[in-house]
């Protein structure tokens, strides 16, 4: 599993060890132990209670079934599928109230009832609505397939409910990991198009009131000083060989208190506020001239736009605020900046960012033409994107230790000695960081993923098998009667192939919209583009695995009942 994840991420193997935990194997086998006496103690309570008649003549008998009432198993299942009805209107179009986990866990839990209530439901009606359909009910031996399913009423229910659930998580967990791990190798190539983004804030006041303390602090004069001039400079007073540096693309960035975050999304407020309660609406939005913003699109080999007087171009590529944004610019598609008013150049979001980053997380820049005057006042940050001025690996990473090194960086000394407010990401930095939480989520997933399956089907298989054991002289007596053996063969996989699939189609309806939940809830990492690709390998997966399964599970059965 570590290797197949490494190579999933094309992760550097060279390094790799296999570490086998001596602790870890005697706790399984004292579990396992204890999970066997357990077994053999409620075994022997259960065959004590027995008379040795009892135990003779055991495989001649059915289960006990209390026949259930048609009519209440139908009101049941009409109640069972109202309530799964409503847990993925919740976990789909109700998603933005599932905020917290006292929210999620109510509707977890009324979903596990109602996959129960499903399967008992069903079990008390579902003959008598066969019976009635003569032409499938008399075919073959067909009734004797569903007296034998019939037969197990009891316990089937509860079987069929777990290995439904575990194959559900199979399913959902697969697909949501895959799709993660496609959505950010790709996001990182991406997102992360130059070596280093830098940026700082401009125009320091004197003093600034702590919002978190509410205590009033006050900047240093250097700091003042260094906000109001260039990056590029920062770094040479700061000891800093800018020949290290290649492809420099330093831009300013402004605000304006009229043009807030709340008004260019008047439009849809109330929709805004619901989903996204955490935002501050009266922050100013980011506001960048377009051909500043067109020299940083041309270093990333990103899409360079035009603007005419008096138009505007909004950036984002956050699908969650893109969605709102857009509504918003068919609700209201001016905006009122420094007394004058500007049009939207087009109706919706268009693609676009500067911060470097593992995932697609620009939730909003305004291009605006470069006639617009802006005040030094008005400049909220400097924003520099350049390049390693190095051909190898091993070089970038010697010029990367100017940034990120505390203990052997000069420059790094000297910015956090004067306090300077002086902040960069790069493109090492952010890929390590993603490929380790990336990898860790992964691995889970995967791992969990094919355990629940793996589990869920020999579950099914020894069930079958122990089924098939139990009903030997059921089918002897078929063969007595004249039943061709490829009848009986096919009866089997009848049964068989019912006990696989009733689980497996609740659990792919369950799916359906629990994998909507978990892409709405990793919305940031994962996109629902590459959900498709991910739902594909995992059907695969499972047909590889669930189908394997299946097949050793009928040619052992087949065997079983083989005539001696």
């Amino acid at each position: 599993m570590s290797i197949l994840v490494g190579k999933l991420f094309e992760a550097d193997m060279s390094k790799f060890t296999f570490v086998f935990s001596k602790e870890a194997c005697i706790k399984t086998c004292i579990y396992f132990a204890v999970m066997f006496i357990a077994v053999m103690i409620f075994n022997t309570i259960t065959v004590s209670k027995y008379k040795l008649i009892s135990l003779l003549t055991a495989t001649k008998k059915n289960e006990e079934v209390k026949i259930k009432n048609p009519v209440v198993c139908v009101i049941i299942f009409i109640i069972a599928v109202g309530i799964l009805v409503y847990c993925y209107y919740k976990v789909t179009i109700g998603v933005n109230t599932m905020t917290t986990a006292d929210k999620i866990l109510p509707i977890i839990l009324l979903g596990i009832i109602s996959t129960i209530l499903v399967f008992w439901s069903l079990s008390g009606f579902i003959l008598k609505v066969v019976q009635n359909i003569k032409k499938i009910y008399l075919k073959d031996v067909n009734m004797f397939v569903l007296r034998q399913l019939n037969n197990k009423i009891n316990t089937t229910v509860i079987s069929m409910s777990i290995i439904c659930l575990m194959l559900f998580m199979t399913i959902s967990i697969l697909s949501s990991s895959l799709s993660l791990n496609s959505t950010m190798r790709k996001d990182m190539q991406e997102m992360t198009p130059v070596d280093i983004n830098l940026y700082k804030t401009a125009n320091l006041p004197e003093s600034y009131q702590n919002p978190y303390t509410g205590v009033t602090e006050y900047y240093t004069e250097e700091q003042i000083a260094d906000s109001k001039v260039s990056m590029e400079q920062t770094l040479k007073e700061n000891g800093f060989d800018m020949n290290k540096l290649k492809d420099i693309v330093e831009i300013p960035i402004y605000t304006n208190p009229e043009l807030t975050m709340g008004e260019l999304l008047k439009g849809v407020e109330d929709v805004v506020k619901m989903q996204f309660p955490q935002l501050r609406y009266d922050t100013p939005e980011e506001i960048i001239k377009v051909s500043d913003y067109n020299k940083i699109a041309k270093l990333y080999g990103n899409q360079e736009y035009s603007l005419e007087d008096g138009e505007f171009i909004t950036l984002c590529d956050f699908d969650s605020m893109k969605t709102l944004r857009d509504q918003a610019l068919k609700e209201d598609d001016t905006i009122t900046l420094k007394g004058k008013e500007y049009k939207a150049k087009y109706d919706e979001c268009q693609e676009g960012f500067i911060d470097m980053s593992s995932s697609h997380i620009n939730t909003g820049i305004i291009l605006v033409p470069d006639n617009v005057q802006f005040t030094d006042s008005e400049k909220e940050r400097t924003f520099l994107a350049a390049n390693y001025n190095a051909d190898t690996e091993e070089g970038k990473e010697e010029i990367e230790k100017e940034f990120t090194d505390a203990n052997n960086s000069e420059l790094y000394k000297n910015v956090l000695a004067k306090g300077l407010d002086f902040e960069g990401m790069t493109k090492i930095s952010i890929i390590e960081s993603s490929v380790g939480i990336s990898t860790m989520i992964v691995f889970i997933s995967i791992y969990l993923g094919i355990i629940f399956l793996i589990a869920s089907s020999a579950i099914l298989a020894l069930k079958q098998l122990t089924e098939s054991s139990d009903n030997k002289e059921r089918y002897m007596i078929l063969r007595k009667l004249g039943v061709d053996e490829k009848i009986i063969n096919r009866a089997l996989f009848k049964q068989i192939g019912l006990f696989f699939i009733f689980p497996l189609i609740l659990a792919i309806i369950h799916s359906i919209f629990g994998i909507q939940f978990v892409i709405t809830l990793m919305s940031v990492l994962a996109s629902s583009e590459e959900l498709l690709p991910s739902i594909i390998a995992t059907i695969i997966i499972m047909g590889v695995i669930y189908g394997l399964y299946f097949l050793a599970t009928y040619i052992g059965s087949k065997n079983i009942i083989k005539e001696e």
